[in-house]
């Protein structure tokens, strides 16, 4: 470090000690120090300028997701900006990803006066930073605060924060603090895990599964990296598996056992494999909707998580293993020894399985006014590059995305998938992108969440795509000028119709924004032009944005619908101001969804 360094200096050269390397954020003269130190670190560190702060929490939580680095690292100024990073930072926590947040902060001279943007940000990030937060206020504070923030982020997996007075960023570096009273010389070395429950655990866990004939995995982003062990404890037992959407890419779901996505917007399939299963092991997954896991006393139960605190809550399980999923899963092959398959009961998971792709199908393939939104991700299926990424938005783009997308080993996928915010498909499409940017990306948004921040990171997509290998970043918008989603659920949970005030949306187009920009638009307006669309924005040499017009009154129906949300509905759709096209839709759907079905 060169002798003139400073504390800001000293700050970026320590992370790079623990893989940070890329940082994204939004600048302001409360962190002018930081975005200096990042100037004169040159090659050696990337700062990724966003539109807004929210979506730089997004994005660093994505970089860990789509494996751009061990660590997240956001960048925010004081006041206003640390304040807007919160929502994507939450996103981090909710999914368990480590990401440091820096944030800028008054002066310490001035602190406590009432200065310009003076937030009280060890009270603000307190919940969010819970693991570990603390202000740096002298310069022989930065080894040991940095080393704390980066070990806890991993050992956790979790958010942490530093507040950096804007006047202690350009005082002058303390890289060895002395060897004194009241001070620490820290270790950048990361710590290590446990890995494997004892084996007497693993014994137990294994003489609860043996016994099963009709065993149920539900696996989830813990699983990820596990694919080959899933595939091994699932042929030994086997089991039917269903996916939480934040473990999507963990099994192929092209394999005739693989149920799909499980929950609110999951599958027909894997609803009825935790109806009727009689053993279950869940694998790095805390799912929370307690509805659809087998009825209590049902199925004998077993989970795997790396972290002992999340086992147990959301079933009885019986033995309850502490551990990474490969390892962990490895130990239990070798105690569940060699086995015979219970053919019949994946023969049913398969026949069930197959019924409800078919019945996907053929609602994708059903007309609509005037395109049919699953008509886009049915084709997309059938058009998915082998090595494709996939960001996704929350809304009813996330169910058909669940539904129709049959992923495969290879590619790439996430969401917010805890915290459910809309905005995340873009920061998470950007993210990906500059961590793999000679992969295809896909970002599938709904029209709420593009005008809530796509519109504005489409310049971020502008700014950066020249320097990409493949320059294939395709934007899909379901533009149906409804907060369709949350229609939805009005419907269902209130019992209420759409409220026009609240739902209705601008039209917007989409695909002339991004000719502006220098990129491809495409409109889809009628129901032929889909498999062209998605050919093209494939094939092409720059961005793409499909601007899809598509029906407001397309259904989302859920795999289980109770008899209280049925009438709901049935109230909310005689007062609805698009109850024509709903019962228009609703019927169709529902009888290709509902029918029974035979191979």
């Amino acid at each position: 470090m060169p002798r003139d360094a400073t504390v800001a200096d000293h700050i970026v050269a320590r992370l790079a000690q623990w893989g940070v390397r890329r940082y994204f954020g939004y600048p302001g003269d409360g962190i002018n120090g930081m975005t200096s130190a990042l100037q004169r670190a040159g090659d050696r560190a990337e700062f990724v300028q966003v539109r807004h702060e929210e979506t730089a929490g997004f994005a660093a939580s994505a970089h860990v997701k789509y494996g751009g680095g061990p660590l997240g690292c956001a960048l925010a100024t004081s006041g206003p900006g640390a304040i807007h990073l919160l929502n994507g930072l939450y996103d981090a926590k909710l999914d368990h990803q480590p990401v440091v947040a820096l944030v800028g902060h008054t002066a310490l001279t001035a602190e406590g006066g009432g200065y310009y943007q003076e937030v009280d940000l060890l009270a603000l990030y307190k919940d969010v930073a819970s693991a570990f937060l603390a202000q740096l206020d002298d310069p022989s504070q930065v080894r040991h605060l940095v080393d704390r923030a980066c070990r806890t982020a991993l050992a956790r997996r979790t958010v942490t924060a530093l507040v950096l007075p804007s006047d202690v960023q350009d005082e002058a570096a303390v890289p060895d603090p002395p060897h004194a009273h009241g001070y620490y010389h820290t270790s950048a070395v990361p710590s290590s895990a446990t890995t494997v429950p004892p084996e007497a655990d693993v014994r137990r866990a294994a003489e609860v599964l043996r016994g099963g004939e009709r065993v149920a995995m539900l696996v989830g982003q813990g699983a990820l990296g596990a694919e080959a062990e899933v595939r091994q404890v699932a042929d030994r037992l086997g089991a039917g598996v269903a996916t939480a959407l934040l473990g999507f890419t963990a099994v192929d779901h092209r394999e005739p056992w693989v149920t799909g996505a499980i929950g609110l917007l999951g599958t027909r399939p894997s609803w009825q494999l935790m109806r009727d299963c009689d053993r279950l092991l869940i694998v790095g997954s805390n799912m929370p909707y307690s509805e659809f896991y087998p009825p209590q006393g049902q199925a004998r139960g077993v989970q795997i998580d790396v972290d002992g605190s999340r086992l147990g809550l959301r079933y009885p399980t019986e033995v309850n293993l502490t551990g990474d999923a490969g390892p962990t899963l490895r130990a239990l092959l070798r105690e569940l020894g060699p086995g015979t398959a219970p053919t019949a009961w994946r023969q049913r998971i398969a026949d069930a399985t197959a019924g409800w792709h078919r019945a996907q199908r053929e609602i994708a393939g059903q007309s609509a006014d005037p395109v049919n939104p699953q008509a886009l991700f049915a084709a997309l299926d059938d058009q998915l590059p082998g090595d494709v990424m996939l960001a996704v938005d929350c809304g009813t783009c996330t169910a058909w995305y669940a539904r129709h997308l049959r992923l495969r080993p290879g590619m790439l996928a996430s969401l917010s998938g805890t915290l459910l915010s809309m905005g995340g498909a873009m920061p998470y499409g950007i993210a990906a992108k500059l961590a793999h940017p000679d992969r295809p990306l896909v970002a599938l948004l709904g029209d709420g969440a593009m005008q809530m921040n796509g519109v504005n990171e489409l310049i971020t997509v502008a700014k950066h795509w020249r320097s990409w290998p493949d320059p294939r970043f395709v934007v899909l918008v379901l533009n149906n000028r409804d907060l369709a989603f949350v229609s939805w659920e009005q419907r269902s949970g209130e019992g209420t119709p759409m409220f026009p005030a609240s739902q209705d949306l601008p039209d917007v187009a989409y695909h002339r924004w991004a000719e502006v920009l220098g990129l491809h638009g495409i409109l889809v307006d009628s129901p032929d032009q889909v498999p062209d669309a998605w050919r093209r924005a494939l094939a092409a040499d720059r961005p793409t944005v499909i601007n899809a017009m598509v029906d407001p009154a397309e259904l989302m129906l859920p795999p289980h619908f109770t008899a209280a949300q049925a009438r709901k509905t049935a109230a909310a759709v005689l007062r609805d101001p698009d109850r024509a096209g709903i019962v228009r839709r609703g019927l169709p759907a529902a009888v290709s969804t509902w029918r029974p079905r035979l191979r």
